[in-house]
């Protein structure tokens, strides 16, 4: 503003001048410095107009400047109020699992379960749910690695049920398809095994079932069986027609673990087939022989039926697990 009006008394200034010496008698014959004054006020109006075109520029960047700072300081207080939100939302998770103001906080995974590869974790709903692990811990003891049923050496079970758990659930950090139903065929890294002969896969259900009933009875000197079990292993020892059926029924219901469905699956073998593999080597090709239908899960018909029992006491064998006797 102060600009325009230096440039309008120039201006005028300008003018009046060169009126004045239009309407002298002898303006044609004006001094040089009378000219010389009028060049000069040129040369200040054209300066001052250059910095005025400086000035609104100088203005204009500010402005725009301006606009972004407000622009930055909006999108800060959109981000507060998000970061706001959720720090509300994880308040209310909190509360919901309060036992109460003062009391202690209930865990809502203690009593949930999650198969080998899976977690507890509580979403923002409030609610407990399985997840498949995010990461598993580096083993750098070659004892903690194990062998999988694709002979290929993990560096330790947790590696090993991640990523069944990843292909189970179509997750794009599977890497193999096949993974989905991988499982520990034995501790340790893999090593090449001798072949079961067809001699020894005859006469293994005979050698399963006599290590089961010596199991079973060790466990019953050290009364770490429960009740029930502690009295099919009394009829196994008074009755030799109760032998076998009792350790085989006994072994296949303490291995049926989460959840009791009358059905083994691959993983709920493995703390039968590992610990033995390296010893037994026969009892890898021997449970897979067990999976008559090959849909990954033994059941206790088929784990029977494997160990050579009679259709007799097939018949009802399914009955006789402790927590579907009780029912």
């Amino acid at each position: 503003m102060k600009f325009h009006v230096a440039v309008l008394l120039l201006l005028c200034a300008f003018v009046i001048a060169e009126a004045a010496s239009k309407h002298r008698p002898n303006h044609k014959k004006a001094s040089l410095s009378q000219k010389k004054h009028l060049v000069e006020i040129e040369e200040k109006i054209e300066r001052l107009l250059a910095e005025e075109e400086a000035l609104e520029e100088e203005l204009n960047e500010e402005n725009e400047e301006y606009e972004d700072d407000v622009a930055e300081e909006e999108d800060e207080e959109d981000m507060e109020e998000e970061d706001q939100r959720e720090e509300e939302e994880e308040d209310e998770v909190q509360a919901a699992y309060d036992e109460d103001d003062e009391g202690p906080l209930i865990d809502l995974c203690l009593e949930k379960y999650c198969g080998a590869g899976r977690e507890c974790v509580v979403n923002l709903q409030g609610e407990a749910e399985c997840q498949c692990m995010q990461e598993c811990d580096f083993e750098p003891d070659d004892r903690r690695r194990v062998c999988s049923n694709h002979n290929e050496t993990w560096n330790s079970d947790c590696q090993l049920h991640r990523m069944r758990c990843l292909c189970v659930e179509e997750a794009e950090t599977c890497t193999k398809e096949k993974y989905a139903h991988v499982h520990i065929d034995y501790y340790g890294s893999c090593q090449e095994m001798p072949e079961c002969t067809e001699d020894e896969m005859k006469d293994f259900p005979r050698r399963m079932r006599e290590w089961l009933f010596n199991i079973m009875r060790d466990m019953a000197d050290r009364h770490a069986l429960s009740d029930y079990y502690m009295k099919l292993e009394e009829e196994a020892e008074n009755d030799d027609t109760k032998k076998w059926t009792n350790a085989v029924i006994w072994k296949f219901c303490e291995l049926d673990g989460h959840p009791r469905d009358r059905a083994v699956s691959r993983h709920e073998l493995f703390p039968l087939r590992a610990p033995l593999y390296t010893l037994e080597h026969c009892i890898a090709p021997f449970l897979d022989s067990c999976d008559a239908d090959d849909d990954h899960v033994i059941t206790l018909k088929e784990w029977g039926k494997c160990l050579n029992l009679s259709d007799e006491k097939l018949e009802h064998i399914e009955e006789f697990c402790e927590d579907l006797h009780d029912d």
